[in-house]
């Protein structure tokens, strides 16, 4: 799969961005919850805590969706669909470094360390992302509207 995609969207991978992870329940009907992520190694990370109903989801049906996208300007996004690769270790570093992108290093060693529940590192390749840019359809950003708050 050709990589390029990546690093039109790197700065995005590497932010804060919102995200959400869509998995199945038995019914077929999907359940769709906000996550943090990281992206490593060409795929998606997200640490989910033991006893999580979205483990029961993956367990049965190991098929998900994580959509990461930007709430401000240039609004791109990255969607991935596969089948979750679960990895059962230590996630405490990697739970640290998550949080550390949300709410920053300090806060996001705190945040993990707090956890008492292990949890399972799941992981989505981005083998056949879709991913969307909007800049090219939106309207330029005014100068009144760039100083916003500020003018």
């Amino acid at each position: 799969m050709d990589r390029d995609w990546v690093e039109g969207v790197r700065s995005l991978l590497e932010a804060p961005s919102p995200a959400v992870l869509t998995t199945y329940r038995k019914d077929g009907s999907a359940l769709v919850s906000p996550v943090w992520f990281r992206w490593s190694d060409d795929a998606f990370e997200v640490v989910i805590a033991a006893g999580d109903l979205k483990l029961a989801h993956l367990a049965r049906d190991p098929r998900c969706v994580l959509v990461a996208f930007e709430a401000v300007r240039p609004f791109r996004g990255v969607e991935a669909r596969g089948v979750a690769e679960l990895v059962e270790c230590d996630v405490s570093s990697i739970r640290a470094q998550i949080a550390g992108r949300y709410l920053g290093a300090d806060d996001g060693a705190r945040f993990a360390a707090e956890r008492t529940k292990p949890g399972v590192l799941l992981r989505l390749r981005a083998d056949d992302p879709r991913v969307w840019d909007l800049s090219g359809i939106l309207p330029l950003a005014s100068v009144s509207s760039e100083r916003g708050s500020r003018g």
